[in-house]
């Protein structure tokens, strides 16, 4: 009986270690998937994040595209006490009735609206501007040929966006 419990706390140790591997293995996966489902671009020297932010409001409003959230985090956590808070920003952009056709077709797009782009500044005071890897998901999904030119406008849209953040561009 005690080989057999042995023989038993023995296989189960392997299973364990074996899960653990597995599970490690999923985990630097799913941080590669992380680290390739967003873009990330360097704000140009010169140009302020306040800058940036103002250029990509002033693109939407050219490109018909509405800024449906502006949420100044750095600003709310310097409101809860905090100090010497590096600049964070994200600025939600939608064209409702493209969301509303992708929605209509598959409604775990529903997870994806609005498009956030985010305005963050690192340790070192450099500006960044980061979004959704948008040619990922269009590679990943089967759309109809209907919703591919929507889905490729909103994405032309929101990476035109962003290089007016980038580079100040008004």
């Amino acid at each position: 009986m005690k080989k057999i419990l042995v023989s038993l706390m023995l296989a189960l140790g392997l299973m364990a270690t074996a899960q653990s591997s597995a599970m490690e293995m999923d985990k630097e996966m799913m941080q590669q998937m992380v680290q390739h489902s967003i873009q990330k671009w360097k704000i140009e020297d010169g140009v302020s994040v306040q800058d940036a932010v103002e250029s990509m409001q002033l693109r939407a409003n050219l490109l018909n595209f509405m800024m449906v959230a502006d949420l100044p985090l750095s600003e709310q956590v310097k409101a809860m006490g905090v100090e010497d808070v590096p600049y964070m920003r994200i600025l939600a952009f939608c064209d409702a009735l493209i969301a509303n056709e992708m929605v209509k077709f598959d409604i775990i797009f529903s997870g994806f609206l609005p498009c956030r782009i985010a305005v963050v500044e690192d340790e070192n005071g450099d500006g960044w501007i980061t979004t959704m890897n948008m040619d990922m998901m269009l590679h990943a999904v089967d759309l109809t040929p209907e919703l591919e030119p929507l889905a490729v406008k909103v994405r032309d849209v929101i990476y035109e966006i962003v290089e007016a953040g980038r580079t100040g561009d008004f």
